[in-house]
């Protein structure tokens, strides 16, 4: 079965993750995301155009903020929140608590 390749905790760079939540799109599947644990590709998608956020997807797991679990046909998204915690202490907390203007 494939699987995505996530990068590795000690690899993660604070530039890179402030780069991929610096889109406000991907900022706001970061904070459902992290607010209502696992979602799908299908429920995060809505009415946008699949290929724009295949996009964002990859910029947020290469960046190493999501981490996206395959099971059969359907893609199964989390935040990576214990390894951004552990690697960048605060930084997601200030991040997703800021209000959205």
């Amino acid at each position: 079965m494939r699987q995505y390749d996530h990068p590795a905790p000690e690899t993660l760079a604070m530039t890179e993750v402030l780069r991929a939540l610096s889109d406000p799109l991907r900022l706001a599947i970061v904070r459902r995301l992290d607010r209502e644990g696992a979602q799908t590709c299908a429920a995060l998608i809505g009415e946008r155009p699949k290929s724009s956020m295949s996009h964002h997807f990859q910029v947020l797991r290469d960046a190493g903020v999501i981490h996206t679990r395959i099971e059969g046909v359907t893609h199964y998204n989390t935040v990576r929140r214990d390894v951004l915690d552990t690697r960048f202490p605060g930084l997601m907390d200030a991040i997703l608590i800021a209000r959205a203007d």
